[in-house]
């Protein structure tokens, strides 16, 4: 569990070097000013440690910390849509939607189906892959935009996979980004705070909020749910090489899901008090987008986002396996791909089976790769996450 007296120590370098750089922290990812990989470190008791001048107690209970990717797990709703089904509510048909986007179909949630289900069941086979008992998770990070409760899913996640030790759990609200938001999430606390199983997941159900009469949108998402588990090593083995996160909220006109009223006046009226009060109930508006201006924010940010990221690992677009994006449009990822000179059999790709999933895209499209043995232990991913409000951002990881 998380150790009270963890602390960040930016000012010394890792234990396997003898250099000591300059170090810096950018809020964007871990890097030294000399190049130098930054690596967080926490606090241990050190017998024999009264007998040591301060500085050398305090070096000698660094503890260089790192962290890997170990298992992953996705689960999907039973209801497939395809194409030929939104044909029949909306004036398209499946080469308008299959040309435009590469999405053929699409799984909603329906019935019994919930999503806080989902969420655990691809959490317990990330758990069974990574060989983990329930009761040996620390963190449950849930990535949704889409909670089934206005204060949060993460812990009913936490209730339906039995972790009897009562783990902490909250949500991570950044909609397609949320899940490599999560992941940075997870390395945080494991290297600041002393954690050792995080599991991240990123599940959404985009479903409940389109307007199922736009063919704008429509014919673009479905719900689905992935996760990892995120597990402390030794700093040799780290698995998250470096990161870069960036949002601008001037952007949220162009993708969103506002607050709004309900046309329907409150009940109890303003009974002749303070004008406006009670107020009326709120819900959520569908989701309205922009497709050209989101385009052109995608193949413009997400480039530069994972360059920055590979240039803070030391590394360059030949270096890494394989590229995964958030799944949202198959030109968007080709656009993205040509940027950086990564061949079209290097770019994981699932958006045909299942459309944009939002958080839930990178975790459901990386799961199917190591489980088809496509992605293999070793194996560098550039990964990038992008969408509403506006954020964006990108992490250089290795499977394994």
């Amino acid at each position: 569990m998380a150790n009270a007296s963890s602390f960040f120590s930016p000012s010394v370098p890792t234990l396997r070097s003898r250099i000591k750089p300059s170090i810096r922290i950018i809020g964007s990812g871990f890097f030294s000013s000399e190049g130098i990989s930054k690596r967080v470190f926490c606090s241990s008791s050190v017998e024999g440690a009264e007998n040591l001048s301060t500085s050398q107690s305090r070096t000698s209970r660094l503890i260089s910390k790192g962290c890997k990717l170990v298992g992953s797990g996705s689960a999907v709703p039973t209801l497939q849509i395809p194409n030929d089904e939104l044909a029949k509510i909306v004036d398209t048909n499946d080469e308008w939607i299959s040309v435009r986007t590469g999405i053929r179909n699409r799984r909603v949630i329906t019935g019994n189906e919930s999503l806080i289900a989902l969420a655990a069941e691809a959490a317990s086979k990330a758990l069974q892959m990574a060989n983990v008992d329930p009761d040996d998770v620390d963190l449950i990070l849930m990535c949704t935009s889409t909670p089934e409760d206005l204060f949060g899913s993460a812990p009913q996640i936490q209730k339906a996979l039995g972790c009897k030790k009562n783990p902490l759990a909250y949500d991570i609200t950044a909609a397609c980004s949320g899940f490599v938001l999560g992941l940075v999430s997870a390395a945080c606390h494991i290297r600041g705070g002393g954690f050792k199983n995080v599991l991240v997941i990123g599940a959404d159900a985009l479903s409940r909020y389109v307007d199922w009469t736009d063919r704008g949108t429509c014919i673009l998402f479905g719900d689905a749910a992935g996760a990892v588990l995120v597990q402390a090593c030794d700093d040799e083995d780290d698995g998250l090489f470096s990161f870069d996160l960036h949002s601008d909220g001037d952007g949220q006109r162009h993708l969103n899901a506002g607050l709004k009223e309900n046309d329907v006046d409150h009940e109890l009226g303003s009974n002749g008090s303070v004008s406006g009060f009670p107020p009326r109930r709120g819900s959520y508006s569908c989701i309205h987008m922009n497709g050209k201006e989101v385009f052109r924010f995608a193949v413009r940010f997400v480039p530069q986002s994972i360059e920055s990221a590979l240039e803070k690992a030391g590394l360059t677009g030949s270096n890494i396996d394989w590229l995964l994006l958030h799944q949202a449009n198959q030109r968007i990822l080709d656009a993205v791909a040509t940027r950086l000179e990564v061949p079209s059999e290097r770019v994981i790709s699932n958006l045909a089976n299942y459309g944009n999933t939002s958080a839930a895209s990178i975790p459901l499209a990386l799961d199917e790769a190591v489980r088809s043995g496509k992605v293999k232990p070793g194996h560098t991913i550039a990964a990038a996450g992008f969408g509403a409000g506006l954020t964006w951002g990108s992490a250089i990881i290795r499977w394994g």
